[in-house]
């Protein structure tokens, strides 16, 4: 009888301390919410996928990642909204977006203003990465680096696009950025902002004639489906920016702060090698779905640098001629 009282004890002990410590390991463990707009597919999401495993593997399972992707939380302006409100935790989503918050973004919006990736890289890792960096915290955000969206094409279902009148008149779809917009106004089209959940539709209907975007994200959103041509523009070279709420973000441990940057910082390197790949393959995935692809000559891109320059007098007006200017020193010290 005193062996049965005695192991009957001993049982019910070891399962308050397996209750007590199961109690300890909850509530120690914390959840970060991160949303995007993009497909499953598309490489910024499969990076998100690479920096959950890591953050979670460093942690320990301390530090749990939620994400999702797809739109599965609403459209990107929604997920800007949702993150600095407190609502969501992160968001990684196409630049453009943030700029209604933080319009000093559009001073690395210019048109034509990065040759190439490796020049946009330089810049966005620099010195101004760190400026538009103090601009977020001021509205807000933390900022975990820039992925890359890439260089942006015009797509339509009216004409081939391979000189600058060819664009005169089409309703484009462009990202709600005022740098975008007053750019192809210049062009001589007619510009009209949406979000990216109704693109799809709005081509489908014939509501707009065309939009822009990089080949990858035209692919991966199946845009090939309701347009017929698609042309080397690459009028803008674009980022996804990765936010965090500020509050949501200051709140964490030192070690948890450090092990979500630099789980961000890999998934970052890895992104953008994934993007580098896409953007070949993705045109000629577009080709062999049916689009046709038209050449632009480099003389007339830069015919359309030349029209819109009074597009940076403008920018300079709005979020400041200094921020402007060592934007653009940081491009010429770059290569660019």
């Amino acid at each position: 009888m005193k062996n049965t009282t005695w192991q009957r004890r001993t049982l019910m002990a070891c399962g308050l301390l397996a209750t007590a410590l199961a109690a300890g390991t909850a509530s120690a463990q914390e959840k970060l919410r991160i949303a995007g707009n993009f497909a499953p597919d598309h490489s910024s999401s499969v990076a998100m996928q690479q920096f959950k495993k890591e953050v979670e593997s460093a942690s320990k399972g301390t530090l749990q990642i939620e994400v999702f992707d797809n739109m599965q939380l609403g459209g990107a302006q929604e997920n800007v909204t949702q993150t600095r409100a407190g609502t969501i935790h992160m968001t990684w989503v196409g630049m453009a977006f943030l700029s209604r918050t933080v319009p000093e973004l559009e001073a690395v919006s210019l048109p034509f203003m990065f040759p190439n990736r490796e020049v946009a890289y330089k810049v966005m890792d620099g010195a101004v990465g760190d400026l538009i960096e103090a601009k977020m915290h001021d509205k807000g955000f933390t900022s975990l680096g820039f992925m890359e969206l890439g260089a942006r094409q015009v797509t339509n279902s009216v004409r081939p696009i391979k000189t600058m009148a060819d664009l005169k008149g089409m309703k484009i779809r462009m990202q709600p950025n005022e740098t975008h917009l007053a750019t192809f106004r210049a062009l001589g089209a007619n510009p009209l902002a949406m979000d990216i959940k109704e693109v799809y539709s709005a081509m489908e209907q014939k509501v707009i004639d065309g939009h822009e975007n990089p080949y990858a994200l035209i692919l991966s959103s199946r845009f090939n489906e309701v347009q017929k041509h698609v042309s080397n523009t690459a009028h803008f070279f674009d980022f996804i920016a990765v936010v965090a709420n500020k509050k949501k973000f200051d709140s964490l441990s030192a070690e948890h702060k450090k092990i979500v940057q630099t789980a961000m910082s890999s998934a970052i390197k890895a992104q953008r090698t994934m993007a580098t790949k896409a953007d070949a393959e993705s045109l000629a995935e577009l080709q062999r779905k049916g689009m046709t692809y038209t050449e632009m000559p480099a003389s007339e891109r830069e015919a359309m640098r030349k029209a819109t320059a009074g597009v940076v007098d403008d920018v300079k007006k709005r979020v400041g001629g200094t921020l402007v200017d060592q934007v653009l020193a940081a491009v010429k010290a770059a290569g660019g």
